[in-house]
C-alpha cells in the first residue's frame, strides 16, 4: 500500500524499503475542459542539486533536451506532448545507487511550455500528481496528489528526493512559480540563454 502524502509532508523512502535501488517517478496531470485556443504541453524536468541548493553544472538539469545524466543515475523517459489519457504522462527512472555523492537533492518539476504566449497556467490544470514506484516490482511506494492550489503559476516544484543520514527521503513540496522553466532554472542555478 502506497503512502499518500499531503503538501509539506516528508517520508522515508529507502529505510522502510531496504534493498530498494531503482525507482520510477511518474508525473501526471489533466487539463481542465475550457479551451484557451491552443493545446497544453506540460513538461517535467529534474534538477540534481548539491548542498548549496544549486545544480553543480548544466549536466545536472535533466529534461526533454538532456534526457540522461552522464552517470546514468537519472533518465527522463521522454516528452509527452499532449498529456492525454490516464496514468503517468511522463516518467523518470532513477538508480539510487549511482547518484553522485555531491548530489543531495533531486527535485521534480513540471512546467507549461510557452505558457505566456498561450495564456495558460496551472489554474487550468487538475489532478496533478507524482508517485514513486519500485522499478523492479512495479509497486507504488509513495503518492502525492497536488490538489487545486494554483492560479497564475506556470511552473511547479512537485517534490524532491533528498539524502538524510545515508537514506533517501521524499518531500511533497507543491510550490508554484511564475516565469515557467526559466524561473526554475534560475532558482536552481542554471543559466538560461
Amino acid at each position: 500500500m502506497a503512502i499518500s502524502l499531503g503538501k509539506g509532508q516528508k517520508v522515508d523512502l529507502t529505510k522502510g524499503n531496504p534493498g530498494l535501488k531503482k525507482i520510477t517517478v511518474g508525473l501526471g496531470w489533466d487539463v481542465n475542459a475550457y479551451d484557451t485556443g491552443v493545446g497544453f504541453d506540460l513538461d517535467s524536468a529534474v534538477f540534481m542539486v548539491g548542498a548549496n541548493g544549486k545544480c553543480p553544472t548544466d549536466k545536472e538539469f535533466i529534461f526533454y533536451g538532456n534526457l540522461e545524466h552522464s552517470t546514468g543515475s537519472v533518465k527522463h523517459m521522454g516528452d509527452n506532448l499532449t498529456g492525454v489519457g490516464a496514468g503517468d504522462d511522463e516518467q523518470v527512472q532513477i538508480d539510487l545507487t549511482t547518484v553522485p555523492a555531491n548530489i543531495e537533492r533531486i527535485a521534480f518539476t513540471t512546467t507549461i511550455y510557452d505558457a505566456e504566449t498561450r495564456r495558460q497556467n496551472f489554474g487550468q490544470v487538475s489532478n496533478a500528481f507524482i508517485h514513486i514506484m519500485d522499478s523492479e516490482t512495479g509497486t507504488e511506494l509513495i503518492r502525492y496528489d497536488l490538489g487545486e492550489d494554483f492560479s497564475i503559476e506556470t511552473a511547479v516544484v512537485v517534490g524532491e528526493l533528498y539524502r538524510h543520514n545515508g537514506e533517501w527521503k521524499f518531500n511533497a513540496i507543491g510550490s508554484g512559480f511564475q516565469g515557467g522553466l526559466a524561473a526554475l532554472c534560475n532558482h536552481y542555478g542554471i543559466e538560461v540563454a
